[in-house]
């Protein structure tokens, strides 16, 4: 399997956890949510990589661009992400998040000098266009958890911020996905640093960090579940295709998410999307395929 496909695999994930989120989210918080989502994360990754062996391919010299990662691109990018999916819903969150292709690419090419062939960037256009589209152009409802709370700028930047911390997490773990590190065992110190970042936090009493309400049983399953298709599996899946994948690549074909959104939403919601929608969908998947064929 190629790269491509590690990231189009990781972005259905991420489609499918987006929907899972909505409940533990707003009944935990933003910080709290993703405390609770990355502690079960690492235990998971951490246990995968001691069965596996990935442990033993870890060098010393790997641990502090991983660790940056993790606090960058899921600490604070993660986070980020789901204040502003809080406060402007998945539809408005996931055009601004979609952002972090553009980052990806930019940083990609003054970093590392990755540049792409015409038929790449025609394919990359017509992604990016086609999720701009999607997303933009979709019908929206309040019923559908699109109603901002809150200001609306604020929103805005925190969807820009996590769109910029998930590119910079991407850029710092290139240079060690290059190497013979296992994934497994690099996301789970991704997540440790994320954990123990978020963790640090909680016990300084800082009121953000608080729960908004108790956790529940049915809270801690779906946030068991999300725990494990997102990150321990959606986030793996990135660390794979970023060994052979350039990081603006990755991030393109993983910023499909909200377009493989599209269907699962119009089950959730009962609400069919506008033909801009399809439209935009349609544009995206001949992108896709312009760069997966």
């Amino acid at each position: 399997m190629g790269y491509e496909w590690f990231a189009l695999a990781a972005a259905f994930l991420w489609a499918v956890s987006s929907l899972l989120s909505v409940i533990p989210a707003r009944h935990l918080g933003s910080f709290s949510y993703s405390r609770w989502r990355m502690g079960c994360t690492f235990i998971m990754l951490s246990f995968m990589a001691l069965i596996t062996g990935g442990w033993a391919t870890v060098q010393l010299h790997d641990l502090m661009p991983m660790a940056l990662s993790g606090l960058i691109g899921i600490f604070i990018g993660d986070t980020a992400l789901f204040a502003c999916f809080n406060r402007m819903g998945p539809r408005q969150a996931g055009l601004l998040f979609s952002c972090h292709a553009v980052f990806s690419a930019i940083l990609g090419f003054f970093i590392f000098g990755e540049t792409m062939t015409i038929h790449e960037l025609l394919g990359a256009l017509l992604v990016f266009c086609g999720v701009v589209i999607a997303i933009f152009f979709r019908k929206s409802n309040p019923r559908e958890l699109e109603t901002v709370h809150g200001n609306i700028w604020v929103g805005i930047l925190l969807g820009l911020l996590a769109a910029l911390c998930q590119a910079l997490g991407g850029i710092l773990a290139k240079p060690v996905m290059q190497s013979s590190t296992d994934p497994v065992a690099a996301s789970a110190i991704r997540m440790i640093a994320a954990f123990a970042a978020h963790g640090i936090l909680c016990l300084t009493g800082t009121h953000i960090a608080k729960s908004v309400l108790p956790i529940t049983f049915r809270i801690f399953g779906i946030t068991l579940l999300n725990a494990f298709l997102a990150m321990a599996v959606g986030m793996t899946l990135i660390m794979y295709a970023l060994q052979d994948g350039n990081v603006g690549m990755v991030a393109l074909l993983s910023s499909t998410t909200p377009i493989m959104l599209l269907p699962a939403l119009w089950l959730y919601t009962k609400q069919r999307p506008s033909r801009f929608a399809w439209f935009g969908a349609m544009i995206a998947v001949i992108g896709t395929a312009i760069l997966v064929y």
